[in-house]
């Protein structure tokens, strides 16, 4: 078997801790322990086969609590995947939906998904427009990607614009407390004209040495300041737009196709039309 370059180059310790093999195998043992008269019949070695093939596979996070979708990359870039290929029906049909419609459908895969999160997409699609206007499969989609993928990074980010916008000098590292709290350091976007915000060099420095030390995971540095080197000014809310309709971070997250392929699954097609 030939292993990566990535595998070669990191202790065995810091590869188990990057692909979060600990988290999954704590996982395996609690289902286990809750299905035990169940395993009994298969026996151990085949459930963790079929444990590790669904996380394989990301069918893992399907119906599972919220708090285990947002545990690790690649159950956030599952859960994504999930969404999208179980609802881009809703795309290829051209239906228009609301914020708490697409909450909805969230709450399909994910009973406790919080609508916190989902407004917070809303609002990157929606901007100045009222949270009950109607929008896209797609342009939620894309929204909501970089929202759920990126909250903790966002969160940051948030409280750097706001720094800067009023002036302050943010020297202090800012460690966000949990996924929830991007609200609370947001500036509102009604509050602030469209021609101020703040200057996009000064901005692109902060988030440098942010995405250096961040801990969880954010966009490629480069193709951030490609974003910002597009403009003098921005806000906010226009950066995370940006970062949505961006075709080089969507592919560098890898959840999903291109928006022109959005409504394309060949594969889930085929299954659909043999059922």
């Amino acid at each position: 078997m030939m292993l990566s370059p990535e595998r070669l180059a990191l202790p065995d310790y810091e590869y188990l801790a990057q692909r979060h093999v600990l988290t999954y195998m704590e996982d395996a043992v609690c289902q286990l322990l809750e299905n035990k008269e169940d395993v009994s019949q298969y026996g151990i070695a085949r459930f963790f086969t079929e444990y590790f093939n669904s996380v394989c596979q990301g069918t893992h996070i399907l119906f599972r609590e919220f708090s285990f979708i947002q545990a690790t990359p690649h159950n956030r870039a599952s859960f994504l995947r999930a969404f999208w290929r179980c609802f881009r029906t809703v795309g290829k049909n051209g239906d228009l939906l609301t914020m708490k419609e697409y909450h909805c459908l969230l709450q399909l895969l994910c009973p406790d998904f919080p609508l916190e999160l989902t407004q917070k997409a809303a609002r990157i699609v929606l901007m100045d427009d009222a949270m009950d206007c109607l929008m896209s499969f797609s342009d939620f989609l894309l929204a909501f990607q970089i929202q759920f993928y990126y909250s903790e990074f966002l969160e940051s980010v948030a409280a750097i614009y706001q720094d800067l916008l009023s002036g302050k000098n943010p020297n202090t590292v800012i460690v966000p407390t949990s996924s929830s709290g991007q609200h609370r350091q947001r500036p509102n976007l009604g509050e602030v004209s469209i021609l101020e915000g703040v200057e996009a060099s000064l901005f692109y420095q902060r988030l440098e040495s942010l995405c250096d030390r961040h801990k969880y995971s954010c966009p490629p540095p480069a193709l951030v300041k490609e974003v910002l080197s597009n403009v003098q000014r921005l806000t906010f809310y226009g950066f995370l737009v940006a970062l949505s309709k961006h075709r080089g971070i969507s592919q560098a997250l890898g959840a999903l196709p291109d928006k022109a392929d959005l409504m394309h699954d060949p594969a889930m097609d085929e299954e659909l039309d043999r059922l």
